[in-house]
């Protein structure tokens, strides 16, 4: 099924791995096969990763965008999954943290990374604030 992307002027994407940028106009773009695509807002910088629901969407990001290479990125979302996991007793958002590794374990990183959105609101939530730069929603597939 094709994926349509409509670009605001100048925006950024990663397109496998590749960072392409629109013109200087609005500008659609329809995907006929698979691809790793993520739009600049939902890309994190590593010195974003600055919280316990951050360290988990990284290494899943970086999964996504470099699938042949997910097994060097697999231990530290494990690890850091866990880590969340030991200290979270809310079921729902435990509950979560299943359907995520789940996601992983079946090599679909995108939903996992939706996911993990969920993970990161309620962390902003607890903590009282937003940091800056959070992913939020997007369209990819």
């Amino acid at each position: 099924m094709p994926l349509k992307l409509s670009l605001k002027p100048g925006e950024k994407f990663v397109l496998n791995g590749a960072v392409v940028q629109n013109g200087d106009r609005r500008g659609v773009l329809v995907l006929q096969n698979k691809a790793s695509v993520l739009r600049e807002k939902d890309i994190m910088q590593e010195e974003e990763v600055n919280t316990p629901a951050r360290h988990i969407y990284f290494p899943v990001m970086m999964m996504y965008l470099d699938e042949a290479g997910a097994d060097k990125y697999y231990d530290e979302f494990a690890r850091r999954l866990t880590e969340f996991m030991k200290v979270i007793s809310n079921p729902a958002v435990l509950t979560e943290c299943v359907e995520i590794s789940k996601n992983c374990m079946e090599r679909e990183y995108y939903k996992a990374l939706m996911r993990c959105r969920k993970l990161m609101d309620y962390e902003s939530e607890r903590l009282g604030h937003v940091p800056s730069s959070v992913p939020s929603g997007g369209e990819a597939g």
